[in-house]
């Protein structure tokens, strides 16, 4: 593709193709992952009693540290090169499996719990530590964006720390591939793509930071999540749908905020979505 900055033409066909892509140049040398380590030790020591990682979440909003990530230049190359010239930062959170967690990820599409149109977002998945295929790296099934949005289901009784899940018959799950990653290396995949991960029964963590990206013409039903912001990264927001946020300044900050997605939101916002 003509003005890329960062990804081949192969490497932008191979995402349009298959929804994801890793195997990309780190983007920390080994030497910033540990300031990686030392900024997510940060974060940790600010939550409460009985807070888990999973806390940490649109924290960008209230820790420089977190923002200058999202806002790192190499990956808002991969990003521009992917969703074009004029796009957003939304969204980030911490998917952290301690060693000989029992924790799982099961199979489901991000764009289902976001309420969001159009569908034209991506994740970048930053490896703090290294994923593999023992500590549960995320696993993906190539292709399944292309199909839409499917149908998922809510499951009570599971391992997943999520309560919705793709129901099983709709993708093809024998296809699925593990995304292993070296720590500061990122990998990217669309917002419809089908994807999970199993269980950390080895001895080592698995920390990664996932950041979430809309082209600007992408809005947030507001009435679902009242409390979306973005942070313009690069081009022009000449459409105006969503709140714009303030820069922290602050390195280390909490944000105090009741969180709302999809799932959170219940069966009214499936149904105000049209998916159930």
């Amino acid at each position: 593709m003509a003005g890329s900055r960062r990804l081949s033409e192969h490497q932008q066909q191979h995402f349009v193709r298959e929804g994801y892509l890793h195997g990309l140049p780190a983007v920390y040398s080994p030497a910033e992952v540990r300031d990686l380590h030392a900024g997510l030790q940060g974060l940790l020591a600010l939550l409460k009693p009985g807070e888990t990682s999973k806390e940490i979440r649109e924290w960008h909003e209230s820790s420089r540290f977190l923002y200058d990530i999202c806002m790192h230049p190499v990956i808002l190359d991969y990003v521009e090169d992917l969703l074009g010239p004029d796009f957003y930062l939304w969204g980030s959170n911490f998917f952290i499996k301690e060693p000989r967690s029992l924790s799982t990820v099961g199979w489901h599409q991000d764009a289902y719990y976001w309420p969001l149109d159009p569908h034209e977002s991506l994740t970048i998945w930053l490896a703090f530590d290294d994923s593999t295929v023992e500590n549960g790296a995320m696993t993906v099934v190539p292709g399944s964006h292309r199909a839409g949005l499917l149908k998922h289901i809510r499951v009570r009784e599971t391992d997943s720390v999520l309560m919705l899940e793709c129901e099983r018959g709709q993708f093809a799950e024998d296809t699925a591939v593990p995304v292993t990653l070296k720590a500061g290396e990122v990998s990217i995949h669309d917002d419809k793509l089908v994807h999970g991960s199993p269980a950390n029964p080895s001895a080592m963590r698995r920390a990664g930071l996932t950041i979430r990206y809309s082209r600007t013409n992408v809005k947030c039903d507001l009435s679902i999540n009242p409390h979306f912001t973005t942070y313009l990264c690069r081009g022009t927001d000449t459409f105006r749908y969503n709140p714009v946020g303030v820069v922290p300044t602050q390195r280390f900050g909490r944000l105090e905020r009741q969180h709302v997605s999809v799932e959170e939101a219940g069966t009214g916002a499936e149904k105000k979505l049209g998916r159930v």
